[in-house]
Formats: C-alpha cells, structure tokens, sequence
C-alpha cells in the first residue's frame, strides 16, 4: 500500500506549527520553558484543540488531562490507531523534544485530509500530559496511569516545588476529563521523536527504526559525616562526607565504563551541608542514573554499585544510605509495528538505522497496554533539554512522512 501510495505531508505546514507552538513560553535564547500545566501549557492545550477541530477532529481529555483529538474511520467502531507525543517542556527546553511527535500527528491528518483519505480506524492525536517530569516527578506520570504504572490518586498528589499538587494544577486549568484514564481504548500507538543523542547525524541516517528503551533505575544516595573546623580538625581525625562521596561518584562512573559502550552512569545533582567554606562537610546527598538496554546487565550493575558505595563508606569512615527512585525496565517494542516503521521508511527511500532509545519516552508506558513504535529523526549534535536543541526541516517532515505511511500500513495489517 505504502509503495503505490504519493500522499505526503506537507513540510512547510509541520515547520510553521512547530515555530508557533514554540511561542508559547518562548525564551529569549530561542528556547521554551512550557512546564506541565502551566499557563503557558494551558495556551499550547487551547491552540492544540483548535487546530485539530479545524482539521475535523472531535477534541477530548481523560481525568489526567491527557488530550485526544479524533478523526473518524470508516469502521469507527474499532479502537484508534494512536498517534502523539507532549507539549510540556523542561524549564530550559527547546522547540522539538515531545513537540515534533504532536505537531507530526497534525502533520499526518492534515495530509490524510487533503487526500480525501478516510482510514479503517479512527485515528487519534494523543497529547500527554506532565511527559518531562520537570514540573512533576516522576516523569511520564500520565502515560503511566494510562499504562496502569501509576495510580491516579499517587499522579494527582505529586507536588511541585510550591506544594502545588498535580490535581490542583489541572483543576486549575480545567483539564480534569470525565474519562477515566486508562479507559481509552487503543489499537496501536506511534511516537515521532527526534533522537536526543548523536547517532543518526553522524551516520547521517535520517530514520531511526526503534525497537525499544532501555532500562532505567535512578537512586538517591545521602553520605553522612561530622561537621568539623576547617581549620583545627586534623586531615587523619576528620570524617568528611563529600570527600567520601566524591569517590562514591568517581565510582559511578567507573561501572558504567566497565558495561561500555551501553552502559551509562550519571550523577546530576549534588547537595553538600552546611555548604560553608571553613567547615568539613557534614552531610551530602546526589542523585545516581544508572542504564542499560538490558535488564540482567542493569542490575548487575546496581549490584556493583551498591558494593562500591558500601565499601567506600568502610574506608571512609561515614555512613551512607541509598535510596531507589525510580525503576523503568527495558522496553521491547512491538514487532509488527516496529515493522510498519521500517517498510514505511524502506519505501519512502529514506536511509536508515535500528536504534535502542536511551531517554524515557511516553511509549514506554503505552507499550504496556498497546501495540507500540517509535520513530527518530536526527537533532543537531545530539543535543536535548537544551534551548539550542535543533532539527532541519527536511528531517522532520521525513519523520513525519514516515509516520503517516506506518499509520498506513497498520491501519491494513491490524486485526480488527
């Protein structure tokens, strides 16, 4: 089907949304800061809804705020083939992350449209609410009550910084839908995403064919010493915490090297008290992300970790607690959609890659309870979460070309 088909996107269109989206919570270094239920959220939400209803879809949103803009099938009886991504961003974020996933969805409707073409299924653009977690913690809150992760009553209580809870927030916004989340039925779901990493580019590949995420664990690790006098407590009678924890960290980084190239370990925050230059710090706390694309090597992994910190807390003379986060297994996505991506991208004629997703993505939960796939396009050295994250046109609009066709395909290959 994907072969005889000449319907495309339309390039221009796709560009001009993913420009005005970015307006709202525009920073001037030419990024965005749009954190999840915001007001500039809430305007995004607004634009969201009208653009789709003038593209002929009925708008609605479950009791997580998750939006659903629907086009008609000719069976409109069978559960819709899902298309999407989110709108929020992190507080420095760029113009792409999430975005180009939503705005591809438009993308794919709008081409459908002006063929005249009426799917099998419904098809559904699907905007998750609360995806990057900046606002909200843990990320993915919505999807993973879709995906029956979270409950709804542990998503509504999370605070923000201001003690604000999620629940609050969309009430705030009027985002709180009759549907109950997870009641929405789904035949298949396809993300569009650009990389975040540096892979596609430098291969210069335009497709990424995903096949999955890989696992995640995040921790919490507190070291705790003695406050003491810089300047009178001898080197040999101290016990300085982050001292200590600047080798546990050293450490972190050294398992991952020993599971090179797929192993990855980060510590990205760091807190140290009393946070006073002439006193031996008494008590430091940083966070530790640990990842792998394989489960059984992830938590060897951890194990190692564990070891180390341990025994480096023996040498050093503190104590030390850990304390787990957050836990994503390793995804595998569905074959058949998995293939629906790469024929579509076969046919197309556009160059190519299998790739291993190393960021969360709301398709990781989806996957859960639909048939899942996710697409990349390349971004500009890799870079994400980041105002000067990039994408060239030409990429996108590939992207997005090849979700309509694998949208196509499984509209044809699924069973009813």
């Amino acid at each position: 089907m994907v072969a005889q088909s000449n319907i495309v996107v339309d390039g221009s269109a796709l560009w001009l949304d993913l420009m005005e989206t970015a307006k709202f919570g525009g920073t001037p270094k030419g990024g965005i800061c749009r954190l999840a239920l915001s007001e500039e959220d809430a305007r995004v939400r607004e634009w969201f809804t009208r653009t789709c209803e003038a593209l002929g879809c009925v708008v609605s949103y479950d009791s997580m705020g998750n939006q659903f803009a629907r086009r008609a099938g000719e069976e409109d009886g069978l559960a819709p083939i899902m298309i999407g991504s989110h709108l929020d961003t992190q507080p420095t974020g760029g113009k792409f992350d999430g975005i180009l996933g939503v705005m591809g969805g438009i993308a794919v409707l709008r081409a459908l449209r002006d063929a005249g073409l009426t799917t099998r299924h419904p098809i559904e653009i699907v905007n998750w609410t609360n995806e990057e977690g900046a606002r909200f913690t843990p990320p993915m809150l919505a999807s993973g009550v879709f995906g029956g992760v979270f409950t709804q009553e542990f998503a509504q209580s999370r605070t923000d910084r201001a003690g604000v809870k999620l629940g609050e927030a969309l009430d705030k916004i009027g985002y709180i839908g009759e549907e109950t989340c997870g009641a929405h039925p789904a035949a298949a779901y396809f993300e569009l995403h650009i990389e975040q990493g540096p892979v596609l580019e430098a291969e210069k590949r335009t497709i990424g064919v995903v096949q999955g995420v890989q696992g995640m664990r995040w921790y919490s690790v507190t070291v705790k010493g003695h406050d003491a006098h810089a300047g009178t407590t001898p080197m040999t009678m101290r016990s300085d915490a982050l001292w200590a924890a600047a080798r546990m960290i050293d450490e972190v980084h050294q398992v991952a090297m020993d599971h090179a190239p797929d192993g990855l370990g980060t510590v990205g925050i760091i807190e140290c008290l009393p946070s006073s230059s002439n006193v031996v710090p008494g008590e430091v706390s940083f966070t530790v992300d640990l990842r792998h694309p394989s489960d059984a090597i992830l938590e060897k992994m951890e194990r190692e970790f564990r070891q180390r910190m341990e025994r480096l807390a023996s040498l050093c003379g503190v104590e030390m607690e850990i304390t787990p986060t957050w836990v994503s297994a390793a995804v595998h996505f569905d074959p058949l959609c998995v293939e629906c991506v790469r024929d579509s991208a076969h046919a197309l004629g556009y160059s190519m890659r299998d790739i291993v997703s190393g960021a969360g993505h709301d398709a990781v939960y989806v996957a859960k309870v639909a048939p899942t796939a996710m697409i990349f396009v390349p971004c500009w050295k890799g870079i994400s979460h980041n105002e000067a994250e990039s994408a060239e046109p030409e990429d996108a609009k590939a992207g997005a070309n090849v979700l309509l066709h694998a949208v196509l395909v499984a509209d044809a290959r699924l069973d009813a």
